[in-house]
């Protein structure tokens, strides 16, 4: 397929870290000197990223494009999932929205057009790149799905690559999981996996070691490396399957609380990540009215279906309960896309793009409405911050299907170069955006933080961290620990005979 030598992580279940090990083999690979590029044929999840064409992709692409120190593009994620309600998804194909499809229909209708569209996009990295790092989803085993998958051992028989199998010790039952997947491959899918790695590992090593070695002689396939859970680390979750994890209770250590409001089609959550390395900020993941609490800073994230997710706060109680919170002018409201759109007077959806409700209404705090459309905006955005003296640079992404129209005249957030965007009302500390990404930028984070200490009457903080170098530096940190505990020389053995044996075959 060209110069390009692959390796495929798969994994015996969804969030057994294949994306993380992914991103850890970018930066290795990048380290060792090799031009490199991440794929996923195909993706199904709500954090997504847009490239610099202002396509749209996962989200776990774009980190891993980052780790590899290159721009990513729509040939690294041909197909995006991203679910709209329950079994249907709107499917997004070289970066583009191409239709809301149920799944059976996916199946049938799709299959030989995806797998083209597939075939095309490795094609056109492998000419590209020299070292390409493939992830699959969920499990290869999965036999029911197997004679039509677009993203598992069809594509490492596409792209003749090697595969690692990865299992998370963490669930329990890991050897179980190993030799379960392993037995249900067929015999050549099964030849392609070069090795296993157990990942997320705490204890004593030493008590896994014959668990170890009766693997290795039951299967015949070594044991790449057992790593070590990493905590700390900086990267982009790839998608809601690591939000239980993220809720905590009130920390009477922590000065600012942060609570984000959970709804069933939250996305790109990661929105929120650069508040967690900050060493007086908690940040809560809320769910239910009772455990609102009074928070000093309440975001409402994006929303993959806006309408959907306002009436299961209404069901749950949270707005009545978000609404008392509002009357008490304690707290500052941020919402952040379709979070902005909640927050507004009314929304609309006359095409039914992601609702069968026609029109809705918000939470009121923002004088303005929104009408969803068909096309969807997606773009690299920057601009300045206008609206708390200084102006303060920031950079960001959009990515949403509704426009929102202003009924009063209200402060604008953002000076972009052809127009305002987003909304301040001072009155009742409420800002709203349509930027992804706003909080990454340190200087607006610092200032909207400082507000809300002199406002609790807490002297400011004038050094905050930088999140984009924590992020980088975690990349290293990933990486150095992967390579401590696998055999890398073994896999780039592997990988090199294996492109060569197949190139061969070829």
């Amino acid at each position: 397929m060209g110069k390009a030598i692959p390796i495929m992580i798969q994994g015996t279940s969804s969030d057994a870290g294949k994306s993380v090990i992914a991103t850890a083999f970018c930066r290795i690979f990048k380290q060792d000197g090799f031009l490199t590029a991440p794929f996923k044929s195909q993706n199904m999840a709500l954090n997504s990223y847009v490239t610099v064409d202002g396509k749209e992709i996962g989200r776990a692409q774009g980190v891993q494009a980052e780790a590899a120190g290159i721009d990513a593009t729509t040939e690294m994620n041909p197909i995006l999932i991203k679910p709209t309600r329950d079994l249907e998804s709107q499917i997004v194909v070289n970066g583009e929205p191409f239709a809301n499809m149920k799944a059976m229909a996916y199946r049938s209708d799709f299959f030989a057009q995806g797998l083209q569209v597939i075939k095309q996009s490795y094609h056109t990295l492998s000419q590209i790149y020299e070292r390409i790092v493939i992830e699959g989803a969920g499990s290869p085993a999965e036999i029911n799905l197997n004679d039509r998958e677009l993203v598992n051992m069809r594509v490492a028989k596409l792209t003749h690559s090697p595969v690692i199998l990865v299992a998370d010790i963490e669930r329990g039952g890991v050897f179980a999981s190993l030799v379960g997947t392993l037995q249900l491959l067929d015999e050549e899918d099964r030849k392609r996996v070069i090795g296993v790695i157990i990942n997320k590992f705490r204890g004593d090593l030493a008590l896994l070691k014959p668990g170890l070695a009766w693997f290795e002689r039951y299967t015949g396939k070594p044991v790449l490396g057992v790593i070590p859970f990493l905590s700390e680390l900086h990267i982009d979750a790839e998608d809601s399957l690591i939000l239980p994890q993220l809720k905590c209770t009130t920390s009477e250590s922590k000065e600012i609380d942060i609570a984000v409001i959970q709804y069933p089609k939250i996305s790109n959550f990661t929105d929120v990540d650069p508040f967690r390395v900050e060493p007086d900020c908690q940040v809560r993941h809320v769910t239910h009215a009772n455990e609102l609490g009074e928070p000093d800073l309440v975001i409402f994230p994006g929303s993959k279906n806006t309408m959907e997710d306002l009436l299961y706060l209404r069901t749950l109680g949270l707005e009545e309960r978000l609404g008392s919170l509002y009357q008490k002018r304690r707290s500052m409201f941020v919402g952040i896309c379709g979070g902005y759109q909640m927050l507004g007077k009314e929304i609309h959806d006359p095409d039914h793009v992601e609702s069968p409700h026609a029109r809705m209404q918000g939470f009121g705090w923002i004088p303005m409405k929104t009408q969803l459309e068909t096309k969807k905006i997606t773009r690299l955005s920057t601009g300045q911050v206008i609206t708390f003296g200084t102006p303060i640079p920031v950079k960001g992404y959009e990515i949403h299907m509704g426009i929102s129209e202003k009924l009063e005249l209200v402060p604008d957030l953002i000076q972009m170069n052809d127009h305002m965007e987003g909304t301040y009302v001072p009155e009742t500390n409420v800002l709203g955006t349509y930027f992804h990404g706003i909080f990454h930028n340190d200087e607006f984070r610092k200032t909207v933080l400082n507000r809300i200490r002199l406002k609790k009457g807490l002297p400011i903080m004038e050094q905050r961290p930088s999140f984009l170098q924590l992020r980088e530096q975690s990349f290293d940190i990933l990486a150095d620990h992967v390579r401590k505990h696998v055999q890398m020389e073994f896999i780039y053995e592997q990988m090199d005979a294996f492109h060569k044996r197949e190139e061969t075959l070829v």
